[in-house]
């Protein structure tokens, strides 16, 4: 692969070259030569060239035509490429033979936006080792009643392990970002933490209690639809007040919530 790329501020590209941090990702990546990994925004390949010789099969999901040429050319075996927006891309359609690994430095841009589409097909994948920008890590990794709780926070710890790999400055890549960044390791649990009777209501709910973090549990939910009837029935149900902020609500509690919504008729 080309080093004479220039980097697109549109894609969000920074590439990767500190060898540190690529090590730090590839043993957390906990690779097997029969595994089968994703990579979204390849690049110049700093973990591509490393990635695909160690493994059965590498996917890798290029938004810029030029790369993604390049890596068409390449000469590693085993190497699919799939041209184009990795949120728009349809999953489902080419990684039809689970489990995944997913590696990768994620454009900050998109950061967030990818995760929720990982959770949407979470049975595609065993891990994920990823980079965030480090202010992202730390709301994926943060506890219920702290500012940096939220909808990530709470869907990534539902059906995740969520570990600290390494943090990463911005002198780890090319151009330099203005901000520090984080690898972080996901472990897909055999079971969720709570039971979850209807998983896309859950997140509906789970949206729905960060939608206005101002207001109380009970304000928030019915301003993004839900019936008052139904909120009030469900919290009596869970002993769950609803002069709370949804902050302060632990996953057990939000799956207590959205299991009591789904008894009471709600459903997605």
């Amino acid at each position: 692969m080309t080093q004479s790329h220039r980097a697109r501020k549109r894609f969000g590209q920074n590439f990767l070259r500190d060898q540190n941090v690529i090590r730090a990702i590839v043993a957390a990546a906990q690779l097997e030569p029969d595994d089968k990994v994703v990579e979204i925004g390849p690049g110049h390949g700093a973990l591509t060239h490393i990635l695909a010789p160690a493994v059965k099969q590498m996917h890798l999901m290029e938004i810029d035509r030029d790369l993604a040429a390049a890596w068409d050319a390449s000469t590693h075996a085993g190497v699919v490429v799939y041209t184009g927006d990795a949120l728009q891309l349809k999953w489902e359609e080419f990684l039809c033979d689970p489990p995944y690994k997913l590696v990768a430095n994620l454009p900050y841009n998109i950061s967030s936006q990818i995760l929720f589409k990982v959770i949407e097909h979470r049975e595609l994948f065993s891990a994920l080792v990823l980079m965030f920008q480090k202010e992202v890590a730390q709301r994926l990794r943060a506890q219920a009643g702290t500012k940096n709780y939220g909808i990530l926070t709470v869907l990534c710890q539902l059906w995740f392990d969520v570990e600290s790999v390494i943090s990463v400055a911005p002198q780890a890549f090319t151009p330099q970002p203005k901000v520090d960044s984080e690898v972080l390791r996901f472990t897909r649990l055999e079971q969720a933490r709570a039971q979850v009777d209807d998983s896309r209501l859950f997140i509906r709910v789970v949206k729905a209690a960060f939608a206005q973090r101002r207001k109380t549990l009970r304000n928030t939910l019915q301003s993004q639809g839900f019936d008052a009837t139904a909120v009030d029935a469900a919290a009596a149900q869970t002993d769950i007040d609803l002069k709370r902020r949804g902050e302060t609500l632990d996953l057990a509690e939000f799956a207590a919530l959205s299991n009591a919504l789904n008894q009471l008729g709600y459903s997605t």
